[in-house]
């Protein structure tokens, strides 16, 4: 307490003789070391050697065909097939044993090649956070037109892209995302809404907006007052052969 008396005794005499037109007492002035921190030092995280490797803090959930970080809606093995190291969408949902709180993911996936369809029935899929809560579009969106808070790169009826920045169909993306996870008040209701950033093929298209709640496919996304914490990253099946490959996490 005495010392936190003679520091505020201290900066008011400062500025009462900086009001006088008086100098600042050498002993009083800043100097660079008064602002820089050494501990505790940033911690060494080894990068990808090219776009779209993992560093080496990141959980790998899929890569070579490896499907052992995933499961279905019923716990078991997905039954979704895997070939050349590439899942491609089958029955039912997939989602992550895992479950993460705010994360940094990287996914890559690809539409079919052979164009059937149109609107939000050409490629589409989705990545969902906090076990099927929020859900990041994924869309066949080149010369595919619909409505722009559905498309590829969209937060799915809440938040339209900034720009399209899709490939053509069977050439493969990327979606490197930033989820921010919610934090509550006792009543169930956001104290802290959640936020999604998404880089499509390294553009900008959502930059930290802020969700109003859960996706919904009919009516406004409002919360539902329920708390959630850590949830599983889902995969969706939405009746198209959308692939995926390279799918990895950072837990923030």
């Amino acid at each position: 307490m005495k010392t936190k008396y003679l520091l505020i005794v201290t900066l008011l005499l400062s500025v009462t003789k900086l009001s006088w037109g008086q100098d600042v007492p050498e002993v009083m002035k800043m100097k660079p070391e008064m602002t820089e921190i050494w501990e505790p030092e940033v911690e060494m995280v080894t990068p990808g050697e090219k776009y779209g490797d993992a560093p080496s803090d990141a959980i790998i959930l899929f890569k070579d065909g490896y499907m052992g970080e995933w499961t279905n809606d019923k716990g078991d093995l997905p039954e979704w097939p895997v070939e050349d190291g590439v899942m491609t969408v089958g029955p039912g949902q997939v989602k992550t044993k895992r479950k993460f709180g705010s994360v940094q993911l990287h996914i890559e996936w690809r539409s079919p090649s052979v164009v059937k369809g149109e609107s939000q029935g050409r490629g589409n899929s989705g990545v969902f956070f906090a076990d099927g809560r929020y859900e990041v579009q994924v869309l066949d969106s080149y010369n595919n037109r619909t409505y722009r808070n559905g498309q590829a790169g969209s937060v799915y009826k809440q938040h339209a892209p900034l720009v399209n920045a899709s490939k053509k169909p069977g050439e493969w993306q990327a979606y490197d995302i930033i989820f921010t996870q919610p934090h509550f008040n006792e009543d169930g209701s956001y104290l802290v809404p959640p936020r999604i950033t998404v880089l499509h093929n390294g553009v900008l298209v959502q930059n930290s907006v802020v969700l109003r709640g859960p996706t919904a496919y009919i009516g406004m996304p409002e919360y539902q007052i329920e708390k959630h914490g850590p949830g599983s990253i889902l995969l969706q099946n939405h009746g198209d052969a959308v692939s995926f490959r390279n799918i990895w996490v950072r837990e923030l």
